[in-house]
């Protein structure tokens, strides 16, 4: 399987499935798989706090002063620090309970909440990991499924953001993107999702 995979969404947008690190992306955006406490952590909470540099605690510390700690399923913008990403966008995704307590739901709202948070700063371009499938314990391929549905339809509106790129840390993870991309398109035939020729 290519390390990269494009989709054209529609007739104006695109999907990209890489593996990589999301702290060299150069996306207008990238977002961060946070806390609550918005004080970093492990993951890719701390691999974007270590690359942002101090400046980035500075500021989650205000945010966190002002708004208390960030509910799951809610977003918030800071800038990016030393990355070369221009905006950070920090979401809490649900800690995985089986299931039963609304996980997919606030999963969705990650996804929408960072979006809309995007558009507010004018951001063409996001980069995504995947949100919760690591210490939260959330099972990779229903996660791919939410998180690439809920981005399609997205994606499919007028919006500033026209290209969101999934930067996957394992080939599990970049299979199970890739294979629930595949299911999208042949279940939702209307999303008209197309595999690029570029891929590689």
């Amino acid at each position: 399987m290519p390390s990269t995979l494009r989709y054209r969404i529609g007739a104006e947008a695109t999907l990209e499935l890489v593996m990589g690190d999301i702290t060299h992306e150069s996306t207008d955006a990238i977002v961060n798989a946070a806390n609550s406490s918005l004080l970093g952590g492990g993951g890719v909470d701390g691999a974007i706090h270590r690359a942002a540099g101090p400046g980035l605690l500075a500021e989650c510390k205000k945010i966190r002063e002002q708004r208390g700690p960030l509910p799951q399923g809610k977003a918030v913008t800071t800038a990016g620090g030393h990355l070369k990403a221009r905006y950070v966008i920090h979401t809490v995704g649900p800690i995985w309970q089986g299931g039963h307590v609304n996980e997919p739901q606030i999963l969705e709202s990650c996804y929408c909440n960072c979006l809309e948070e995007a558009e507010r700063s004018a951001c063409a371009s996001v980069s995504f990991p995947s949100v919760s499938t690591g210490a939260f314990g959330y099972p990779v391929i229903p996660a791919a499924q939410i998180a690439l549905r809920t981005v399609v339809d997205i994606l499919h509106r007028p919006k500033s953001v026209r290209l969101v790129r999934f930067v996957l840390f394992d080939q599990n993870s970049f299979t199970a993107y890739a294979r629930a991309a595949e299911k999208l398109g042949r279940d939702f035939p209307h999303y008209q999702i197309a595999l690029d020729s570029t891929s590689s």
